[in-house]
């Protein structure tokens, strides 16, 4: 299986060089007609099964809530009575390395008592609405990279290239996918020390995505050039309490960059923020994570050159609703030197393998940087990020779950692992907080620097 899955890897990359620039060919309609058909999902994947059977068949994902939930619970876990298959762990992890991430294998050696991997069951969870799915139907003969693929055209609401053909396609769906229109979501933050002591930082994510409102056209996306609205208010501790951040994030940054602006309760100013980008320090992250590492990447492309290397079977975290558990207490996942591996479920899944490599005449802390993203719902599930030498420097994980209240896939916790200071950082905490809010109905008032200035003032 191991050779089989090396000569697809190996055909893959060959096909990406074939289609390294970003000038490709738009699908035809021929080639759309078959998402949702028998060999495509609605997104552009693979609906059939691996050789083995390990992963399965995806037949529609989750299409309804367990028994009992109700909007705004905690998400219950569909799959509880679940048993782990096997583990695997420092002492056995060559036995698997197939289909682990250069990442994985990283931990494994790092933290030789404390990573494991424990897997289960392939569950093909990720679904989301119809209305996304023919969105996706019709971007794929439209949609169109410019500026030199840092920005795109002829697409909104879902993912602009569901059979991508060079990098830039790739990570376009990953920034794009669809996790509802508006969401408000209180979490937790926390960078402990070595020997597992940590503050608690609490955040407030206010997103609107302007972009999956249900009436949005590719012609009124054009005109108003904003992807999405987000807006960020640290809650605690008392010493950062009041910080504020705002983001209006293009669609085609190279004609008119992201925007932003900080609220300072120290200064009670707000600046315009041209610095909130790229390897620029993510809020409250003691240095541990970058501005656009948020979401596991988002921003602007251009700093990079990317290149597919190819789909590969990996075992990645999925369907981790114990992580989401309003029944654990933080100090119960935040451990020293990684997260509680007893909690993270990891299944085997096809990922796209995604390169980016950064550009002779730019600067970022990340010479590269290596994704790994489900081909179901384009979640970026897995990360390793290389310093100036070229060396491993930080590891990242995301722990998604099916919202199946929208339904959508999205992580609910993400890890980033610095592994020569010995430290990480975990963000995305919800267990004793309230549920993420899909139903709010933010207006544009909301997401101005006037709007900032009032937070201050309360």
């Amino acid at each position: 299986m191991a050779n089989i899955m090396n000569k697809w890897l190996l055909a893959s990359a060959v096909a990406s060089v074939l289609f390294s620039g970003v000038a490709s060919a738009k699908v035809s309609e021929e080639k759309a007609a078959q998402l949702g058909g028998d060999v495509y999902t609605p997104m552009g994947s693979e609906r059939a099964g691996n050789e083995d059977g390990s992963i399965p068949a995806w037949n529609g994902g989750i299409q309804q809530a367990p028994e009992g939930y109700e909007v705004g619970d905690h998400h219950p876990d569909p799959f509880a009575d679940d048993e782990v298959e096997f583990t695997i762990t420092a002492s056995n992890y060559k036995d698997y390395e197939d289909f682990l991430t250069v990442g994985q294998v990283a931990l494994f050696k790092t933290y030789p008592e404390n990573f494991k991997m424990n897997v289960y069951t392939s569950r093909r969870s990720a679904s989301f609405p119809q209305h996304v799915y023919d969105a996706i139907k019709a971007n794929a003969p439209r949609a169109e990279l410019v500026q030199g693929g840092n920005g795109i055209k002829g697409t909104s609401i879902g993912v602009p290239f569901p059979f991508p053909e060079n990098g830039l396609q790739l990570i376009w769906n990953a920034i794009t996918r669809y996790r509802g229109v508006s969401v408000e979501r209180e979490v937790g933050q926390a960078s402990p020390l070595p020997d597992g002591d940590f503050v608690l930082v609490k955040l407030k994510d206010e997103l609107h995505h302007i972009y999956n409102e249900p009436d949005m056209t590719p012609e009124k996306l054009a005109e108003g050039n904003v992807l999405f609205l987000f807006r960020q208010i640290v809650e605690a501790p008392a010493r950062l309490a009041g910080t504020a951040l705002l983001v209006h994030e293009t669609m085609d940054q190279v004609k008119e960059p992201r925007k932003a602006w900080t609220y300072n309760p120290g200064q009670r100013r707000v600046r315009r923020a041209p610095n909130v980008a790229y390897d620029a320090p993510g809020t409250a992250s003691d240095g541990l994570r970058t501005t656009d590492d948020f979401d596991m990447f988002n921003g602007a492309p251009d700093r990079y050159n990317w290149t597919i290397k190819g789909k590969k079977e990996v075992y990645i975290p999925y369907n981790n609703y114990k992580l989401h558990s309003d029944q654990l207490e933080y100090e119960e996942i935040v451990k020293p030197g990684v997260i509680n591996s007893d909690l993270v479920r990891y299944e085997k899944h096809r990922v796209w393998v995604l390169e980016a490599n950064l550009k002779a005449d730019t600067r970022h802390q990340y010479k590269k940087r290596v994704f790994y993203i489900d081909e179901d719902s384009y979640q970026i599930v897995a990360e390793e990020m290389y310093d100036e030498r070229g060396d491993l420097w930080r590891v990242a994980q995301a722990y998604p779950i099916n919202y199946y209240d929208v339904p959508t896939l999205w992580s609910t916790l993400e890890t980033y692992y610095d592994l020569p200071s010995g430290r990480y950082l975990v963000i995305g905490l919800d267990n004793q907080e309230d549920m993420y809010d899909f139903n709010v109905d933010f207006r544009g008032s909301h997401f101005t620097p006037s709007a900032l200035r009032r937070i201050g003032r309360r």
